[in-house]
């Protein structure tokens, strides 16, 4: 018996180098998650509920959406960062969460604890206000803020969020130094809006467009370089007083660093095509996000770029980032 046993535990040894290959080979036999970081009905939500059917089709398991908000992403990418590294747990990060940290201490680091998979979409942001508001754009903000003749804070979808770093970058460029208040996320932001209760509010435009189009508030700019398709008669912030300005937000999925490569390979082929599905795509644009399929190294090059740009904003800001 124990020569049995040796015999078994030395082929297992040498079995080892081939036992990933051969689950990721297999992969997946049991329903996959994944990890949203905002709550339901913003943007990042919407997206993530878009790809799952086309995910479920195509890997054939069940995919369960499971919405964890919380410091502008970073408890769920966290949650992410530490799960096992077997292509079972996945997660819809944000901008904010993958790029520059403004917690006391971040919990994971992008760059080692994570492992790209694809981009899923680009959108610009939105700045709008309650409809007694005197502000007709955000020029007028500049210039109340500058003669002190408003009360004027600008709500955004959390410490750390893309939204937050949106508008830093609007503080910072317009010479104003507007106070900031977060929220757990987009719709919470415009809900207060709606309701009079914050005189501004920066978010993603699938919380936005809910609103302006039902007349409840009024848009006061955008965050891209270009005016957005969605809303047309909106103008940039470039437009009204901020020459330059330019801030997009993004969401990819992201899996723990250790999963397989042939797993993410599985999972990059399935999200590129769920994002060139005309249907999933009608869906993500109707909703002002605009699909973004990309290689995993694309994707992981991208989230270089913007940890550098973003940790220059942080700076200038006078913040601490991570």
């Amino acid at each position: 018996m124990r020569a049995f046993i040796r015999l078994a535990a030395a082929a297992a040894i040498g079995l080892g180098p081939y036992a990933g290959t051969a689950a990721a080979q297999t992969y997946p036999v049991k329903p996959i998650r994944i990890i949203v970081t905002f709550p339901p009905g913003g943007q990042t939500d919407v997206v993530a509920r878009a790809i799952q059917p086309y995910l479920e089709k195509h890997l054939g398991q069940p995919v369960v959406i499971d919405n964890r908000p919380g410091a502008g992403g970073t408890i769920g990418v966290d949650a992410v960062a530490k799960a096992p590294p077997d292509g079972y747990l996945l997660g819809v990060g944000p901008m904010g969460a993958l790029t520059v940290g403004l917690q006391e201490k971040m919990p994971y680091d992008t760059l080692k604890d994570l492992v790209p998979v694809s981009m899923l979409t680009t959108t610009p942001f939105v700045m709008a206000a309650p409809l007694s508001s005197k502000a007709r754009h955000a020029g007028d903000v500049i210039a109340f803020a500058k003669a002190k003749s408003e009360n004027l804070s600008i709500g955004h979808g959390g410490i750390g969020s893309a939204m937050h770093l949106t508008a830093l970058l609007f503080n910072h460029m317009a010479g104003v130094d507007i106070p900031l208040v977060p929220y757990r996320g987009s719709a919470p932001v415009f809900a207060d809006v709606v309701a009079g209760h914050i005189p501004l509010g920066i978010g993603d435009n699938t919380a936005a467009l809910a609103v302006i189009r039902s007349g409840q508030v009024k848009a006061l700019g955008v965050s891209s370089s270009k005016r957005d398709p969605s809303m047309p008669d909106v103008p940039t912030f470039a437009e009204v007083g901020v020459p330059g300005y330019e801030a997009m937000g993004w969401f990819g999925v992201v899996a723990p660093a250790g999963t397989p490569p042939e797993i993410v390979a599985k999972l990059n082929e399935a999200v590129v095509g769920a994002l060139k599905d005309p249907v999933v795509a009608g869906r993500m644009r109707a909703v002002g996000a605009e699909p973004t399929p990309t290689t995993q190294e694309e994707f992981a090059q991208f989230i270089r770029r913007e940890i550098d740009k973003w940790a220059k904003v942080v700076k200038q800001a006078g913040l601490k980032g991570n």
